[in-house]
């Protein structure tokens, strides 16, 4: 098959090109727009207990979860003059919009609510609305009206926040985190690719590969919106992984493609014979990642199942576009490939001349595996052991939901949210609601005696029922905030002192369930606040297993086929997971707590619960990319050998050897495609920066040039090693070329001849 793509596209290259080009401009066309039908949500499980009771206060109470919070300050005071006139204007405003569900005013509600909805230093107040629709209907009808409302007048400051608020402005910050990320990380990656690579026309290729596979994920991504809802945050995913994967694949065939001119074929056999073997490796590695990737989509968030769509997208086209595109323009370009070589006028500007060949046996990466298999056990010892250590920190990891803490300082949301946590007694965001249901039944004196019980744990400072406010146990008013009873339902509220990603806000929602539901209400559901967080860890760890076992599975039916071995899946698997245990550790040292100023973000002592788990599909990925390069070749090697241990040793050093510089600068590649990300403003997006950055380092160093080698050597014949029927199975199934190894097994770096 792929011989016959090769010969097809070497047949009519300019066709091929052309036709490329017609479908990246149609791409572009319908793609580039993608982020206007992207959403900012999807990061919350829709059956959870906290989305239901979302649902149930929309459609029984007319109460929106998506809240807009106006804080309205002033140094003569938040009761002053200036500052109830300004209230009363964005009170009318507000009420007369069309699209306010529920409302609540300082200047306005009664004196027991209105204590708590003043600053304690007494110089601001708060105005908070429900804004009707869903995620994205009730972002844009916030942002509109704080747009005509919100601005600051007759001395009054006035500050916009809330969910509405902070989803729409994670979303804008998004969108310029990635300009800027792109900004960043092109520049870097065509200077990298240039030293790569060497000849300008080269170095651009990728790069052309990973802005045609961009573009056609983009597409993909939009056509995707008008069947589902997909997170406006797996653009980060489609353009970082975009440009590295491209610059994988086709380094990947370049490279085997000289190597085999190198061997003395002409350049139409040669491109054959790179494609039949490096190709082969291309679909094995897209194949795996792929199927990571797709694995989230079993999750019950579409913020999760978004970054699958993109994944998928991006790693197909990719494939695709190097099996295609690079031929093609190889066929096109013939020696001209390697012209307008860069490193060649730097020598001539620094004086320096033209590097001798060096034999393979003399490279760096060869010496390097040798090494490790010299001193395969101390070795292996000392890697496993530092990982272990750096990984140390992930048991005191801490899941939650996250917060407006999430955007940068600067932003409106994220003043208001200080300013609650840092000037209100109740913290909006801690907000607990109740709901029985079949409470249809319920008396007055069964909501009194289940709201004073709830009004007795630990933390609340106060619950409002049908029936009044409780503190303590003791009636002290009407209620302060909506509640009732609709359409079977009883709605109260939890007013809680507990600090949210607290254990006492966790044992507090076990407290609230432990109270005896009234003989009426069968079944209570809780939202908001703590139960949000409970909800976005459970509904990770509902699937988590599933997507690790599957993951774990494939991995190793795919490297079976590979390699026709059954514990070089099982050393891949422990290896990749140790790396990724050392990733995890740095991240919950970082941005949990606190360690190196978080990076310039702010240590909540919480990770969000999605970051986690979609680090570990896609570094589980391309760990699994790189392990298939290197398997790949050393399993060429010892094909072509006569099946000694020592053999072995000499297979992994080849291995490593030849696809060290490959791997290496596909690393950087995607290190640099990652790295870009750190720039981001939103803290979560600069974790999943950092976090896939250590780790592709970490796999690219530590474990494919040490731990590797020593774990081969260890294991020696036994490498290869299947039960009988096994390998039968794989003798006579697996998809191999084998036979184009032999012919280059001893061909030196740039032509030299060992």
């Amino acid at each position: 098959m792929l011989t016959r793509c090769a010969r097809f596209t070497a047949h009519a290259p300019r066709s091929v090109l052309v036709a490329a080009l017609l479908i990246g401009f149609a791409a572009a066309i319908f793609g580039i727009p993608v982020a206007g039908h992207l959403s900012a949500g999807g990061q919350r499980d829709p059956s959870s207990d906290s989305s239901r009771v979302a649902d149930i206060l929309v459609e029984n109470y007319s109460i929106s979860e998506q809240s807009l919070v106006f804080v309205l300050s002033s140094d003569e005071g938040a009761r002053s003059p200036a500052v109830t006139r300004v209230a009363g204007e964005l009170e009318r405003d507000l009420l007369g919009s069309g699209v306010v569900l529920d409302f609540v005013s300082a200047w306005r509600a009664p004196p027991l609510l209105a204590s708590r909805l003043f600053s304690i230093d007494g110089t601001s107040g708060l105005i908070v609305a429900g804004i009707a629709g869903d995620e994205d209907e009730a972002q844009q009808r916030a942002v509109a009206l704080v747009s005509s409302i919100g601005q600051d007048r007759d001395g009054v400051t006035v500050l916009a926040g809330g969910l509405a608020v902070a989803s729409d402005e994670i979303n804008a910050t998004t969108q310029r985190d990635l300009i800027v990320a792109e900004l960043i990380a092109v520049p870097l990656i065509f200077v990298a690719l240039v030293w790569i690579f060497g000849g300008l026309y080269a170095a651009a290729l990728p790069l052309l590969v990973g802005v045609f596979s961009i573009l056609c994920s983009l597409s993909i991504l939009r056509a995707l919106t008008s069947v589902t809802s997909v997170s406006i945050f797996s653009l980060n995913l489609a353009t970082a992984l975009g440009l590295g994967l491209a610059v994988d694949y086709s380094l990947l065939i370049i490279n085997r493609y000289r190597e085999e001119v190198t061997a003395g074929h002409g350049r139409p056999d040669a491109l054959e014979r790179a494609m039949a073997s490096a190709g082969r490796t291309v679909l094995f590695a897209a194949l795996t990642v792929a199927l990571s990737l797709g694995c989230m989509t079993l999750f019950p968030m579409y913020f999760l199942r978004s970054f699958a769509y993109a994944g998928v997208a991006v790693v197909v086209m990719s494939a695709v576009a190097a099996l295609v595109i690079v031929p093609a323009v190889i066929t096109v370009l013939g020696d001209r490939i390697d012209a307008l070589d860069a490193r060649t006028a730097l020598r001539r500007v620094t004086r320096r001349s033209q590097p001798e060949p060096v034999a393979i046996t003399d490279t760096f990466f060869y010496r390097v595996a040798r090494n490790a298999m010299a001193h395969a056990v101390p070795i292996a010892g000392v890697a496993v052991a530092a990982l272990l250590i750096l990984g140390l920190p992930f048991l005191d990891i801490k899941l939650g939901f996250p917060d407006d803490r999430a955007l940068p300082a600067s932003t409106s949301a994220r003043q208001v949210g200080d300013e609650l946590r840092a000037n209100y007694g109740d913290d909006a965001a801690t907000t607990l609601y109740l709901v029985l249901q079949e409470a249809s039944t319920l008396t007055d004196a069964d909501f009194g005696a289940y709201a004073s019980g709830l009004s007795r744990v630990a933390d609340v400072t106060a619950v409002s029922a049908p029936t009044g406010t409780y503190v303590g146990g003791i009636r002290v008013g009407p209620p302060l905030t909506a509640t009732g009873t609709n359409a079977g339902t009883a709605l109260l509220t939890v007013q809680t002192g507990a600090p949210r990603y607290s254990e006492s806000a966790d044992a507090q929602l076990d407290a609230l369930r432990g109270v005896p539901v009234p003989a009426g209400g069968s079944s209570l559901l809780i939202g908001g606040g703590a139960q949000l967080d409970r909800d976005a860890v459970a509904g990770i760890m509902s699937r988590l297993p599933w997507v690790i076992g599957i993951i774990a599975l494939v991995t190793f039916v795919l490297l079976f086929m590979l390699t026709g071995s059954v514990l070089l899946p099982i050393k891949a698997l422990v290896l990749n997971f140790l790396s990724l245990t050392a990733t995890f550790g740095a991240l919950v040292w970082i941005f949990g707590q606190g360690h190196l100023g978080g990076l310039g973000t702010t240590p909540t002592g919480v990770i969000a619960s999605n970051i986690p788990v979609l680090m570990f599909c896609i570094a589980f990925g391309l760990s699994m990319d790189y392990e298939v390069f290197l398997m790949s070749r050393i399993r060429e090697y010892w094909a072509a050998s006569s099946g000694t241990r020592e053999d072995s040793c000499e297979a992994i050093a080849l291995g490593v050897a030849r696809t060290g510089r490959v791997i290496t600068a596909a690393a950087v590649i995607l290190s640099i495609s990652f790295a870009a990300l750190i720039a981001a403003e939103v803290s979560f997006i600069r974790m999943f920066g950092v976090g896939l950055t250590i780790a592709i380092l970490v796999d690219a160093t530590v474990i494919r040039m040490l731990l590797v080698p020593a774990f081969m050597r260890i294991l020696g014949r036994a490498n290869w090693w299947a039960p009988a029927p096994l390998a039968r199975w794989h003798d006579r199934f697996a998809m191999r070329d084998e036979s184009v190894a032999s012919p280059s097994v001893h061909a030196g770096v740039d032509g030299s001849r060992t």
